[in-house]
């Protein structure tokens, strides 16, 4: 695999009419009460299948040969991935296969088999291995890859189209980063328009390769201890993605699991928003004042949380 390469403003604008009548162009809310800085919400959760996912997968499968989706769609994920795949492909009546790890939560699966899709659990490490290898045995036909397909960047970029024309003086954007398909699309786009911008990943620090790969020049492999933050946090950066990351993307904010918890009760309580444990993660960076104290803009990604997990964390009680 070539390594990533920029996505250009043409790309990202093209894709945004693909998107037409597909995504929605989701809302962005300033957070309630007092925090080290200005803080908007930009509420991917509110997407159909409750993540920014659609975007990218939706992009990518409008510029794919028909007669290779004729023989069905795949992806490997753990969850909002498969979720937005399986979605366009029961729109479109074709056969979807997702490889998940065996660790992903039902609360995002459930939806997915719900749509028709066949679901193989492997581990952990099967599942990264196919990220790695850009598919495996049980797929056939597109493979739509979460994080490095060009056409899913540009699709994530169309997140940057919107912030940018909906708080033009935007200082800075958190985004929560899994494989760095998002916050690299985001970067591509905002710093195409107004160069001044700074991207910031989001990582917990039960799985965070990012900073310490930024630190070292190169990408490092860590230890990864699977929480309720299950869309992001792998064990290290995909070779394909590095150049890319490391050239828009201004740094990596990492947060302790328990500021995660507060970010999410705290998108609850004060602005009523429903989040999954990625997108809060996003909020919670910002929250530590690292992104600056102007204008901040927190990607929430997701808000596809199983209902015993939410109310665990409302509780203070992580689970």
């Amino acid at each position: 695999m070539q390594p990533a390469a920029p996505v250009t403003l043409d790309e990202v604008r093209a894709a945004a009419a693909r998107l037409d009548g597909i995504a929605t162009r989701s809302p962005m809310l300033r957070l309630e009460g007092d925090a080290p800085a200005e803080i908007h919400l930009k509420l991917e959760s509110l997407q159909p299948t409750g993540s920014f996912k659609i975007r990218g997968a939706a992009n990518a499968l409008a510029q794919a040969d028909p007669r290779l989706v004729a023989r069905g769609v795949g992806t490997a994920s753990a969850g909002n991935m498969a979720r937005a795949v399986a979605w366009l492909a029961h729109r479109r009546g074709v056969p979807c296969t997702v490889v998940a790890p065996d660790d992903a939560p039902a609360a995002k699966l459930d939806p997915v088999a719900a749509l028709g899709a066949r679901i193989v659990r492997v581990p952990f490490d099967e599942w990264w291995q196919a990220l790695v290898d850009r598919g495996h045995p049980e797929l056939a036909g597109l493979f739509i890859h979460p994080v490095s397909d060009p056409a899913v960047i540009a699709g994530n970029g169309t997140v940057g189209l919107e912030i940018v024309a909906d708080l033009p003086n935007v200082d800075a954007v958190v985004v929560p980063f899994g494989g760095g398909g998002l916050s690299s699309g985001i970067a591509c786009t905002v710093k195409a328009l107004q160069p001044d911008i700074r991207v910031y990943a989001a990582e917990v620090a039960t799985a965070a390769p990012l900073a310490p790969s930024l630190a070292a020049g190169h990408p490092v492999e860590v230890e990864r201890a699977p929480t309720f933050v299950d869309g992001i946090g792998g064990r290290g950066v995909l070779a394909e993605m590095w150049p890319l990351v490391s050239s828009v993307v201004d740094g990596s904010i990492v947060v302790e699991l328990e500021a995660v918890g507060e970010a999410l009760r705290l998108l609850a309580t004060r602005n009523r928003i429903v989040a999954e444990g990625a997108g809060a993660a996003a909020l919670a960076a910002a929250l530590t004042g690292r992104a600056g104290s102007g204008r901040v803009v927190a990607v929430i990604s997701g808000g596809n949380i199983d209902n015993s997990t939410l109310a665990a964390v409302l509780a203070h009680r992580l689970p």
